[in-house]
């Protein structure tokens, strides 16, 4: 007679262990984490007990009881109590949790842990990329494309160039340089292209008088050494950038050696757009990491000068409380560009602010103003990263709440945005404005509903175990997807709108804005006609495509997108046409016994070569390259192998109806809160052979 098990009950689990809910062994490390490779991230935290219920005290037990515990421990055991009021200075993001607690309940919530995506610069040096960035969206989809569709899809020529930042070729020049020269010829022109191309973004001057002050301060003598000289290099900096890129070296360098010297000193609102222009410089110059390090300058400046309240603004003027409200709203357009397009925290917050987003006419109604419209959506994509990527869940319900603020957003904006493209003014700053402007919105409308997308994907997808079928997408009506195709029809007016501007030749060579999303709509249509939403998404990623091709010219980021772009439309376009093959292939063998197309024994002989070669190739092999069957020769042999292979598909709808419901139902049971990263879970390794 065996012994009995003896099992042992571990006190205490480990980080890891709890947030995934699996068993742990209670060593250290323990086994888990072992054998994911995670022994250096195996942490014991001390067991929490759960308060006893005790009973309701008065008033008075209640205020001697808390006089006399200490503060501190006051504010630490506040969490657990539940009638404890909610501080009025609680995130939103704690707020939401609380109040949509009771709206959620039937969904079942899981703790995910978060994964940092490290990505390598120019230099080498491993970079934190965020869950939101698009950047991060294109490591999602390399991964569910290589390891479910063509291993070779991404190549490592497409991805030779730093996504990151590029290396700084410009020494840094000494304190005493020799002033750049300034053509007075040139100042008008550079003038106007630094308003084009900053349009949208940043507001910081009197347009209709900068002009007129930069010719006065390039007719004197200038061998003034202040902050106020510093702005006009860096204003001629940034609108040489695509015409004269060694002169635009020269005017940046000087400026900021010019910026920095005067930063221990008095601090004033000349010192705070030195350095936002800096940022926007750098920017455009595709380095993000320098561009990020000089707006946080730029914001600690504010902040010091009180730009965040216009009650302090206000005393300085009517005409000079108007430039630093809108210096304000500049900076945190910048701030939440950075932020977003990389993941990372904004470095400026509303929380104390008084500066108003919203400009009201006389007659109530609200002004055009592109600065307004600029950070209003980009607040909105600020709570969507908050109450999306933050919690690392999404629902139905939240997205409703969310896609309410942006058909607010879009009746009040998106139409006078479009008529001012339609009807451009001669200068063509305002189209371009608006072009930034509504690409914002359409990125807000892709990373609400980018989750949904990628659950359709995974879906319609087969995994390494699988054969290729035909996806359901015709019969299904569900509201995962129509979100999802919701994220492709932004991403598909995206592309439009944009390449329409580059024909029209309107856009500057240098947009990182519109860069960024314009690389986030490539991806998503690229996965969208991977995942069979529709052929004609090939012409828009083609739209894409040129259009990146574009501003390749120029930017560094372009060019490497263009490539990874490319790729996914190859990859996509190669997995479709052996699909629909396949799928004639399982067709014509049901239907050549009708007439004698092709001799029985010739189909048994070429199902048990499929059947030999099976075994003997791996299945991977298998799936990317079928062997070249009787069938397949006799079938691409026939009359109508030079005809699109679409053409002879019979659609979706069959298998849709009578093999894939199942699956269908047992996903949306299960669908509660939808795990943003399911893919993560090999213990936050990212594969990162291709850029090391």
């Amino acid at each position: 007679m065996s012994p009995p098990i003896i099992r042992m009950r571990v006190p205490n689990a480990c980080d890891i262990c709890k947030q995934r809910k699996v068993k742990c062994d209670g060593n250290l490390p323990c086994g888990y984490c072992k054998k994911r490779q995670g022994s250096l991230t195996c942490h014991f935290s001390p067991a929490r007990r759960r308060p006893r219920r005790s009973r309701l005290l008065s008033p008075e037990e209640s205020s001697t009881a808390q006089s006399s515990v200490p503060s501190s421990a006051r504010l630490e055991a506040s969490p657990d109590l539940p009638s404890a009021p909610i501080p009025s200075a609680q995130p939103p993001r704690a707020l939401d949790d609380f109040t949509h607690r009771s709206d959620i309940s039937a969904e079942e919530e899981a703790d995910v842990p978060r994964e940092a995506r490290l990505l390598c610069d120019a230099r080498g040096k491993l970079i934190f990329i965020g869950d939101c960035a698009p950047l991060s969206l294109f490591q999602t989809v390399r991964q569910i494309v290589t390891s479910r569709v063509d291993p070779n899809a991404f190549t490592p020529q497409a991805s030779r160039v730093s996504m990151l930042e590029n290396a700084s070729s410009n020494p840094l020049l000494s304190a005493n340089s020799q002033e750049p020269h300034v053509d007075f010829a040139s100042v008008e022109r550079l003038v106007s292209t630094f308003i084009s191309v900053t349009s949208g973004i940043v507001d910081i001057f009197e347009n209709a008088r900068l002009t007129q002050d930069m010719l006065a301060w390039a007719s004197e003598k200038r061998n003034l050494k202040d902050a106020t000289s510093a702005v006009n290099y860096l204003v001629l900096a940034i609108g040489s950038q695509s015409i004269d890129e060694q002169s635009s070296a020269d005017y940046f360098q000087y400026a900021k050696t010019l910026a920095l010297s005067y930063l221990g000193g008095d601090l004033g609102i000349e010192t705070v757009q030195a350095f936002a222009l800096a940022t926007l410089y750098m920017l455009r110059a595709c380095q993000i990491n320098g561009a990020y390090l000089f707006f946080g300058i730029a914001a600690r400046a504010a902040y010091s000068i009180g730009l965040h309240r216009t009650e302090v603004n206000s005393r300085f003027g009517s005409d000079m409380h108007k430039q630093r409200d809108h210096l304000w709203k500049s900076l945190r357009v910048l701030d939440l560009f950075l932020s977003i397009s990389m993941g990372r925290p904004p470095s400026m917050s509303d929380v104390d602010c008084t500066v108003p987003y919203r400009t009201l006419d006389d007659s109530g109604q609200e002004k055009y103003d592109l600065l307004n419209a600029s950070v209003q959506i980009l607040s909105i994509t600020e709570e969507i990263v908050l109450r999306v990527y933050s919690r690392r869940k999404i629902s139905l319900q939240l997205t409703e709440g969310i896609s309410r603020e942006l058909r607010d957003w879009s009746s009040r904006w998106l139409p006078r945005l479009k008529r001012n493209i339609a009807e451009p003014l001669p200068d063509g700053a305002d189209v371009i404005g608006a072009c930034q402007v509504m690409s914002s919105y359409y990125y807000a409308v892709m990373l609400v509903a980018r989750p949904f997308l990628m659950y359709e994907l995974c879906k319609r997808l087969p995994d390494a175990t699988a054969t290729v079928d035909a996806p359901s997408s015709s019969s299904d009506n569900s509201g995962r997807a129509r979100l999802a195709n919701a994220c492709i029809d932004a991403a598909s007016l995206m592309a439009e709108l944009v390449l329409d501007l580059v024909e029209r030749r309107l856009l500057d060579g240098r947009m990182p804005l519109i860069v960024s999303w314009l690389f986030a709509s490539s991806l998503v249509l690229g996965v969208g006609l991977l995942g069979g939403f529709g052929r004609i998404l090939e012409k828009y990623a083609h739209m894409s495509i040129t259009a990146l091709e574009h501003f390749a010219k120029d930017d560094a980021h372009a060019k490497q997108y263009s490539l990874i772009a490319e790729s996914l439309l190859s990859s996509a376009l190669k997995y479709l046409q052996r699909r629909d093959v396949d799928e004639r292939l399982r067709i014509t063998e049901s239907s050549s016994q009708l007439f004698g197309l092709i001799p029985k024994e010739r189909i048994s002989q070429a199902e048990s070569a499929s059947s030999d070669t099976g075994r003997m190739a791996p299945l991977d092999h298998q799936r990317t390259n079928p062997p070249p069957t009787e069938l397949t020769r006799e079938l691409l042999t026939s009359p109508f192998h030079d005809i699109d292979p679409a053409l002879l598909s019979l659609g979706s709808s069959f298998d849709s109806a009578f093999l894939g419901r199942d699956q269908q139902d047992q996903t949306d049971h299960v669908f509660g809160a939808l795990n943003l990263f399911p893919l993560l879970d090999g213990n936050g390794h990212i594969d990162l052979a291709h850029y090391l």
